[in-house]
């Protein structure tokens, strides 16, 4: 039986971009808008936040913006992030601090998803950090450029500490991480079971928009050139999907962020 009480979508940014970025090949020239999505998942045993959003200094601090955007060297550019928009100041909202975070589980390392870890462990978050191994090693290589090294750091410049995971795994009862790589190697989807209606299917960056998933279409961006094992995921998403009556969230569509319970709304 699920532990699941409810699901809240927490909108921590928007990012206009190149839709190339989203659909491999597909929409050059073409600038989309897309939400930035991180989800606070209420148990009967903890909390737990799949992804946290972007580093908010990063984009707001002058120095540290035309380092990390530099429109030069950084095609993605800069997301727009308010500073109420951060994770904490969701969950002030909802009468918690990141201290009551008992699980941030990341779906992958790219900076707008892995970016607000910093500043959760800054404001008293103590939650285990769940990462898959081989993401963890890729991402301190050095090689995806969407990953900020500064990131994968504490304000003292020590590494995060990250509980780390191999292939898929139960969270706990009603929250089952699901492999799902090719955007990222490590890259990570995850089923929850809701107390009411189809289970919900988070699928992470494998799909940024309902194309992804309608046309079975990779990530613009993929890991080392792997669109087989991109579509692969998304090709097992569907099939998890119709085994298991779940609805597929992509990431970063804002027509269908636009369709779920305005926050502080949650889905039960």
């Amino acid at each position: 039986m699920t532990q699941v009480k409810k699901m809240w979508p927490l909108l921590t940014a928007t990012h206009r971009y190149d839709k190339s970025i989203s659909t491999l090949n597909r929409g050059h020239g073409q600038q989309i808008e897309a939400p930035i999505l991180a989800y606070l998942i209420e148990t009967a045993n903890g909390r737990i936040l799949y992804d946290v959003g972007c580093d908010h200094a990063k984009i707001h601090d002058p120095i540290a913006r035309a380092r990390y955007y530099n429109p030069d060297v950084f095609a993605f550019g800069a997301p727009e992030m308010l500073e109420q928009q951060c994770i904490p100041h969701h969950l002030a909202r909802l009468g918690l601090t990141p201290a009551d975070v008992d699980v941030i589980f990341i779906g992958h390392l790219h900076f707008d998803h892995a970016g607000g870890l910093k500043e959760l462990k800054r404001c008293g978050c103590g939650a285990e950090i769940h990462v898959q191994h081989d993401e963890v090693i890729a991402a301190r290589s050095g090689a995806d450029p969407a990953v900020f090294a500064d990131d994968l750091l504490d304000d003292a410049g020590a590494p995060l500490s990250f509980c780390l995971q191999q292939g898929e795994y139960s969270v706990l009862p009603g929250v089952q991480a699901v492999a799902t790589p090719g955007h990222t190697i490590g890259h990570m989807s995850l089923l929850i079971e809701l107390p009411k209606g189809p289970p919900v299917l988070l699928a992470g960056d494998a799909a940024d928009l309902q194309e992804n998933l309608d046309d079975e279409i990779a990530p613009g961006t993929l890991w080392q050139g792997r669109e087989a094992q991109a579509v692969a995921s998304i090709r097992k998403l569907k099939a998890l999907a119709c085994n298991t009556g779940a609805v597929i969230w992509p990431n970063h569509d804002m027509a269908f962020y636009r369709s779920l319970p305005p926050f502080p709304g949650a889905c039960e």
